[in-house]
């Protein structure tokens, strides 16, 4: 089968598209045929190696698993001796090892059968990103209905589907992206656009009961201006840059001050939960979350979207569709 495979850590440049064998079923695990996997920066960070805490867990001269890509959709291909949820032809989405591929395999747990009213491109923009999104406001955020909640980086892959949670759990949103991206994030739902070009959201005299920083290259201090007194802040991710740490240096500080000051300042780090899945799906098939495509690649141009990633500049998410699948 083709694949999109690396060797060593680098730029999108470490990326070629081999033919390596088909992944070998475990018990518990569904061999997919690949019909979409949707690309987040946790790819880029696996890619890169950076920053370098990655490589403890992911191999430190080389990546262990060579194969890129973690979101996907496509149909059963086999299952193992212990899988009974699925068989063969069922329409799956969720999260894998090696989705940039023709076939991948998953754990059973980690799949559940795809929205009804999604394409397997858009089912597989949803699985990293949305439960992030969800994660942070509900579970780390204890985001209340009625509350008014701020959203930086309103128009990024977490982002938009940020934008839609909290509007679907009962929140005032207001959102806070470049001028390219004001009317989109709106159209996503948003009460209230701020421009970061033209304001500063920390100088207006709003008060947020919950902040979440997708951005991630504003002083805590700052962040803290726009909060209510028992106010919630929560940074997912950092700006990329650090060698060690990645950018996440100030969700070390926010870890250290949170128990000195009334705000609850809290990081997170987002797991694959199937529960989480079964939530966003229930919301996507009534209509009230639908994840965005910015562009899509054919697999044989993987490492351009890898690099088109890269660029930072999408506006929803980015998916590569493996054409072998889609034309059977």
């Amino acid at each position: 089968m083709k694949a999109l495979v690396q060797d060593r850590y680098g730029s999108s440049e470490v990326l070629h598209l081999r033919d390596i064998d088909v992944p070998r079923v475990g018990e518990n695990d569904v061999l997919l045929r690949v019909h979409a996997a949707a690309l987040h920066m946790g790819d880029w960070h696996l890619m890169t190696g950076l920053p370098y805490l990655v490589r403890l867990g992911f191999g430190l001269r080389g990546p262990k698993i060579a194969v890129r890509g973690m979101d996907v959709a496509g149909r059963v291909e086999a299952v193992g001796k212990g899988v009974t949820e699925f068989q063969p032809g069922d329409e799956v989405f969720g999260v894998c090892d090696g989705a940039l591929a023709e076939y991948a395999c998953a754990r059973k747990d980690k799949l559940l059968r795809k929205p009804s009213n999604l394409t397997f491109e858009q089912a597989a923009a949803v699985p990293t990103s949305a439960s992030t999104a969800l994660q942070a406001l509900r579970d780390s955020g204890g985001l209340q209905p009625g509350q008014k909640v701020l959203i930086i980086g309103a128009g990024g892959g977490v982002g938009l589907f940020a934008v839609q949670l909290a509007r679907a759990l009962g929140a005032h949103v207001t959102g806070v992206c470049s001028t390219t991206k004001v009317d989109w994030v709106r159209s996503l739902g948003a009460d209230d656009v701020i421009d970061y070009t033209r304001q500063d959201f920390t100088a207006l005299a709003q008060r947020y009961d919950l902040i979440l920083d997708t951005a991630g290259n504003r002083p805590l201090s700052l962040l803290r201006r726009a909060l209510t007194p028992q106010g919630t802040l929560v940074l997912v991710g950092g700006e990329e840059g650090g060698r060690w740490f990645g950018g996440n240096e100030r969700q070390l500080q926010a870890l250290a001050l949170s128990p000195f000051v009334s705000h609850k300042l809290r990081g997170l780090l987002a797991l694959a939960r199937k529960e989480d899945l079964a939530f966003l799906k229930e919301l996507i098939e009534a209509g009230k979350l639908m994840p965005v495509i910015d562009k899509t690649f054919p697999l044989r141009e993987g490492r351009e979207a890898v690099h088109y990633l890269e660029g930072g500049r999408t506006r929803g998410k980015v998916v590569v569709t493996n054409d072998v699948a889609a034309a059977s």
